[in-house]
């Protein structure tokens, strides 16, 4: 290789790593969602009872359309856990398309996160490590900061519950997303 193929092979690993230094860069609030800790209000349960808002809810505060688009939308305020199911369900449907064949990810809620982090044999993250729907434990959350339940139905089906706003399972108000 040439001196100057050289230089211009240096100066595009250069550009390179900035560019990619530059978008992973950012400061924390972009970064991180928000979580709002304001409500002691009461909010009416699917079967009509009382039951306390959760004390945390958790919104996302920033946009990953452009690198991430399937999760766009997820914990917006404006929207709803039955879009969340949607998009997570959306999730599912990204990996297959990228790993025909193979059904979905298996595991506990951890372990189906982490594959959709990126911890695959491709290495393909359809998730966002940063997401704020993804707790400290590596678990994919609802709106109310409830690890989602995953229920394998069959190697292609998967049915996600949300515990709602009570945050207990197997309650009026779950929300279930069904293939």
């Amino acid at each position: 290789m040439s001196p100057r193929m050289r230089v211009g092979a240096g100066a595009l690993v250069v550009a390179l790593g900035l560019g990619v230094l530059g978008n992973w860069w950012q400061s924390p609030s972009e970064s991180l969602g928000k979580v709002d800790r304001g409500s002691s209000l009461t909010e009416r349960g699917g079967g009509g009872t009382e039951v306390p808002a959760a004390s945390a809810s958790i919104t996302a505060s920033r946009s990953y359309a452009e690198d991430y688009p399937l999760v766009e939308g997820l914990l917006d305020p404006a929207g709803s856990v039955e879009r969340d199911l949607e998009i997570v369900a959306l999730l599912f449907e990204g990996w297959q398309s990228n790993f025909p064949g193979e059904g979905n990810p298996v595991g506990e809620n951890v372990e189906i996160t982490a594959a959709l982090l990126g911890q695959n044999r491709f290495k393909l993250d359809l998730l966002p490590a940063d997401h704020p729907a993804i707790n400290a434990a590596g678990e994919l959350c609802d709106r109310w900061g409830t690890p989602l339940f995953f229920h394998q139905l069959s190697g292609s089906e998967m049915e996600v519950r949300s515990a709602g706003l009570d945050r207990e399972y197997h309650t009026d108000d779950d929300v279930i997303s069904s293939p």
